[in-house]
């Protein structure tokens, strides 16, 4: 009788049949996650986008931009829960929670009085609402709700009451300088610097200081797209700043709150409440980065301060400038371009590619 051979793959062959699968998906992987990333900084520049338009039809109604963030700072008698050292007071609404009727949020932004402090107990659930447009997909860091911190890092308790606000993963353009933490009663001198020449002007300010700010968005501020004399498209109006380096909010500023940073880098270290809704480009006045030259941070810069835009996406970040254009900034941009175009009306001309 004929013997029946049954034929199967040896241990061999079943080895390089498996190692062969394990270089096909190797080489495989990269590409789907690159596909992957592609998807997800596409819904962020579109979230972006929405953003940049909301702008726009907030402008068309009201003839100005919404403000950085709303605060009574220099009413008198001053709020009992105006920060001393900032002068952030109430009422605190950033410039995220007006755009929410452009951004067909009216249900939340009815359940919210602009004239009464963001905190009041009435706006608990409003404020605490996560809203998609207002987050990226790349950001590895937190999308929940966060309770605002006091200068120890714990919940900050105002009026008897902690503060839980829904998260962004976008910020506005307070301009070149940062002067949130100068805000205070007695008349400060601040230092700006010409990023041409070095040469310095000194400005003496009272108050409220935060309006000597170069940029589109600041504390109270009313800029008309006609003071942007430097060109919409030339302007940064909004960024990204993810999660994973801290924590920024669409809906406002606490008085007495610290952004403080989820770690640490050689100049990163806690801000002002400000840092919630805001960023700046540099150079600030009279401060020097760990080379000697005066501070610059564009997206993604080393330094990674909270103060900064950052973002998760390689290679750079998504920036929408005043036309509501959203382009790719890479984080090797010039610095100097960068300052260029952190200002509303500072007169640079510029051409370089970014």
């Amino acid at each position: 009788m004929n013997r029946l051979r049954i034929r199967g793959f040896s241990l061999v062959e079943l080895l390089v049949v498996i190692a062969i699968i394990g270089t096909l998906i190797a080489l495989l992987l990269p590409a789907v996650q690159a596909a992957r990333e592609a998807a997800r900084r596409m819904q962020c520049v579109n979230n972006l986008k929405q953003l940049g338009l909301a702008m726009h039809g907030f402008e068309s109604s009201q003839r100005r931009l919404p403000p950085g963030y709303a605060s009574n700072s220099t009413s008198s008698p001053p709020p009992a829960t105006r920060d001393p050292s900032t002068w952030d007071a109430p009422p605190g609404w950033a410039w995220g929670a007006y755009l929410l009727p452009q951004l067909e949020q009216s249900a939340i932004s009815n359940q919210t009085d602009p004239k009464i402090p963001l905190w009041d107990p009435r706006h608990e659930q409003a404020i605490g609402t996560t809203l998609e447009t207002f987050l990226c997909p790349t950001s590895s860091g937190p999308r929940e709700p966060f309770l605002v911190t006091d200068p120890s890092g714990n919940p900050l308790m105002i009026e008897g009451r902690q503060v839980e606000v829904g998260r962004s993963h976008f910020v506005a353009s307070h301009g070149q300088e940062s002067c949130w933490g100068e805000c205070g009663a007695d008349p400060t001198a601040l230092i700006f610097t010409n990023i041409y020449t070095s040469e310095t002007a000194v400005v003496q300010v009272e108050g409220d200081v935060s309006k000597v700010a170069d940029g589109p968005f600041y504390r109270n501020s009313v800029t008309e797209f006609r003071e942007i004399a430097d060109g919409l498209s030339n302007t940064i109006f909004l960024g990204e700043h993810s999660s994973a380096l801290s924590d920024k909010t669409w809906v406002g500023v606490v008085p007495g709150a610290l952004t403080l940073p989820k770690f640490l880098s050689p100049e990163n270290g806690d801000d002002a409440a400000a840092t919630l809704v805001l960023v700046h480009g540099g150079p600030s006045g009279g401060e020097l980065d760990i080379t000697g030259f005066p501070i610059i941070h564009p997206v993604n810069f080393p330094t990674l301060h909270v103060g900064q835009m950052y973002a998760e996406h390689p290679g750079g970040g998504n920036v929408c400038f005043g036309d509501a254009a959203v382009q790719f900034v890479s984080e090797d941009v010039d610095l100097l371009l960068w300052a260029e175009m952190s200002s509303i009306a500072e007169g640079e001309l510029f051409s370089q590619d970014f």
